[in-house]
């Protein structure tokens, strides 16, 4: 199967299942919980990490196995338990009602699949293989997360900063001119935390005034 699309989807306040409640699935909610989605967990017991976020209220679980028709109203389902025939039936259900499932281990189940990720700050890292090799796309986002700098970081904010105060104010540059307004005094400024400065040398060399 071949998943060849890249996407950044924004689940934010929007209800999401997960099935299972073991190591898997705690992963899967770390991602889930830094979406800022609604998850509702599906599974007999919880680890004791997925036990604190329930106490906490950041995870509505149902403390059972999963039944036909718990797959209704959700956005996305996620399945992180080692019976086939459970993701089988989930997945069925979820082809029925035209909803996305990811089941972990089983891309022949899945319509995504879940990248290797990093981030630094608002910059996010994604590496995969399209399902082939998740090793390797592990072993690349380690690479890459040793090798990046900290201080683009800083510099996605003050880039983000200025696109929004631009756009606020009815300016809309092309991409090709923002590639152009990178140079290494603005990456100095901006890994030096001289925000304000960073600021203004990118719109000096963006040609905007303000």
């Amino acid at each position: 199967m071949s998943f060849a699309y890249p996407v950044m989807l924004d689940l934010a306040g929007r209800r999401c299942l997960l099935v299972g409640g073991g190591p898997v699935a705690e992963r899967k909610m770390d991602g889930l919980l830094t979406a800022d989605a609604r998850v509702t967990v599906v599974s007999p017991s919880l680890t004791p990490a997925l036990l604190t976020l329930a106490a906490e209220a950041r995870l509505h679980w149902r403390p059972r196995e999963y039944v036909a028709g718990d797959a209704a109203g959700f956005a996305l389902v996620m399945v992180a338990t080692s019976d086939a025939s459970v993701s089988e039936a989930i997945a069925a259900e979820c082809r029925a009602r035209g909803v996305w499932i990811n089941c972990a281990d089983d891309p022949g189940r899945c319509d995504f699949i879940l990248p290797a990720v990093f981030r630094r700050g608002a910059l996010t890292v994604a590496v995969s293989t399209g399902g082939v090799s998740p090793t390797m796309a592990r072993l690349v986002r380690e690479e890459l997360e040793a090798r990046l700098p900290d201080d683009l970081a800083l510099l996605t904010d003050v880039m983000g900063d200025v696109r929004r105060s631009l756009r606020e104010g009815g300016i809309s540059l092309d991409a090709e001119r923002w590639w152009q307004a990178l140079d290494g005094e603005l990456r100095s400024l901006a890994a030096a935390g001289r925000t304000a400065e960073a600021q203004a040398r990118l719109k000096e060399r963006l040609g905007v005034s303000g």
